[in-house]
């Protein structure tokens, strides 16, 4: 687990999973240099300065988000070294510390574990799992709570075909070229992924909507499951998806933009906010998931999605 160094100091890694409201910051990644923008990982790396070890702490995320995207469970590696004489840090003892030492409310640490010297947040993930959350029955932003705004896509209808938007889900489940669906600028080496799981299921009324607010407000969650995801591809095809909700694309329309692996193509105006998705899960094959399942508030690739 730790790997032996100068002096008698031990270095060891650990993976944590952490949480975060995404409304204020720009993406997970750390922003560098002099800019006001601040991602999550700077105050990580910031809370993880004042555990005084012997090198400087970088935390490797295990799964990007863009600005405004939340996380109900993230998860990153980073190492330690501790000066000669004293002991590594228990994973309860990280966690506790790195909690104390957070300066932004909107971050918190659920878990840590030790893992091997060689393992990679980023790489050693299985499965993982995005959240997008939708409200219908809202003719107008300012109409939805004041606590679920940035946590759902208001839309103005009354009302979505879910059938036919499960119909279409259907043609984006198993394994496929995703060009259509991924953003310019995407890093990755190929575009094709296995999806797992594409569902569009009714929320229980959320607990911030007044009575009287809730006779009219409904609230959908669309769930994606896959090993990775390619840039913004989870927005991407929220927004599809969504239009066939509305009525605006047919399920056989889907699988036609699918099929066209085109990332240029008309379908490519649409992108779902950024504000209504979060990070659920990240598996590994030995760990599983933070024994804490958090639940949305209606009770989150390797790539940004």
């Amino acid at each position: 687990m730790g790997v032996g160094l100068a002096a008698g100091s031990v270095r060891v890694r650990y993976l944590v999973y952490f949480q975060y409201l995404g409304t204020d910051f720009n993406g997970v990644a750390a922003v560098r240099g002099a800019q006001h923008a601040v991602g999550v990982q700077n105050y990580l790396e910031e809370a993880a300065e004042r555990l005084n070890s012997v090198v400087p702490v970088k935390f490797t995320i295990s799964s990007r988000t863009d600005a405004g995207v939340h996380a109900l469970s993230n998860a990153a590696h980073l190492d330690i070294e501790r000066r000669s004489g004293q002991p590594p840090f228990t994973p309860e003892e990280l966690t506790e510390a790195l909690n104390t030492h957070l300066r932004h409310p909107a971050i918190r640490v659920l878990q840590a574990f030790r893992v091997p010297s060689d393992f990679h947040a980023r790489y050693a993930a299985t499965s993982r799992t995005y959240l997008y959350r939708l409200a219908t029955g809202c003719p107008r932003p300012d109409q939805l709570s004041v606590f679920e705004r940035n946590r759902c896509w208001a839309l103005q209808a009354d009302c979505l075909d879910v059938a036919a938007m499960q119909e279409a889900a259907q043609h984006l489940l198993g394994t496929h070229d995703f060009s259509a669906f991924q953003s310019a600028g995407s890093p990755a080496a190929s575009s094709v992924r296995t999806l797992r799981q594409a569902s569009v299921s009714p929320d229980p009324a959320s607990p911030f909507v007044l009575p009287q607010e809730s006779r009219k407000l409904q609230f959908w969650s669309l769930e994606f499951e896959s090993q990775s995801f390619l840039y913004r591809q989870v927005r991407r095809m929220t927004a599809v998806l969504v239009a066939v909700g509305l009525g605006a694309l047919t399920p056989a329309q889907v699988k036609a933009i699918l099929e066209s692996r085109d990332p240029l193509g008309r379908h490519q105006t649409r992108v779902a906010p950024a504000h209504g998705l979060f990070l659920k899960s990240v598996l590994y094959p030995d760990l599983g998931s933070a024994p804490m399942q958090p639940h949305a508030p209606s009770e989150s690739t390797a790539q940004k999605s």
